[in-house]
């Protein structure tokens, strides 16, 4: 499966989450994906997750990327590969996301409308940071107003898997969400009767 690999650099200001945001918005809708998609917003949420853990508990910049398994669509050339790569993106060094799949970035042809490829399976979310301290889910517990705690918490819930390693001298944190990903209301779950009392 071919696979087109997209980063951003992010340095170690909390005012960077907005810019990561806006920044996925806009992959995302290259990418030909709705903004208004539950993925979009669900990939949006996690992403802000991810990149706030690394910017304000490590005091580092850190490297979102983002993964997109791609696949063909009508109009695609014969052979599968995208139609065209969209501006801002940059392929890893390797050409490989970390997950093994090798990355693909074409030209478009004839100075058309750069348009992507369908995704296909799971896009996969990386941050990596220079940190070594291994993330661990904290529950918040009860408390609705609580504002923090709940990161990893929310990846758990929202993305199909996620994981960590060791990347040279820090971690890269990943999960994988689903095309057909649905929001999941984190205070669904939460008894209010339990807590009024």
């Amino acid at each position: 499966m071919q696979v087109l690999q997209v980063q951003l650099a992010v340095q170690a200001d909390p005012a960077e989450v907005g810019r990561a945001r806006r920044w996925v918005r806009s992959r995302l809708l290259n990418h030909g994906v709705d903004p208004d998609a539950p993925i979009a917003e669900t990939v949006v949420l996690v992403v802000s997750e991810l990149v706030t853990n690394a910017v304000v508990h490590t005091g580092c910049p850190a490297v979102l990327r983002l993964c997109f398994p791609l696949g063909d669509f009508p109009g695609a050339p014969p052979d599968g590969s995208p139609a065209g790569s969209s501006a801002g993106s940059s392929v890893g060094p390797s050409g490989v996301c970390a997950n093994g799949s090798p990355s693909s970035s074409a030209a478009p042809a004839g100075g058309g409308e750069v348009r992507e490829a369908a995704t296909v399976g799971p896009l996969r979310v990386e941050v990596a940071d220079a940190s070594q301290v291994a993330p661990a889910p904290r529950h918040a517990g009860a408390d609705v107003d609580a504002t923090n705690g709940r990161g990893l918490e929310l990846v758990e819930l929202l993305c199909d898997r996620w994981g960590w390693y060791p990347d040279g001298s820090g971690k890269r944190v990943w999960c994988e969400i689903s095309p057909d990903a649905r929001p999941v209301d984190p205070l669904a779950t939460v008894d209010w009767a339990a807590l009024a009392q």
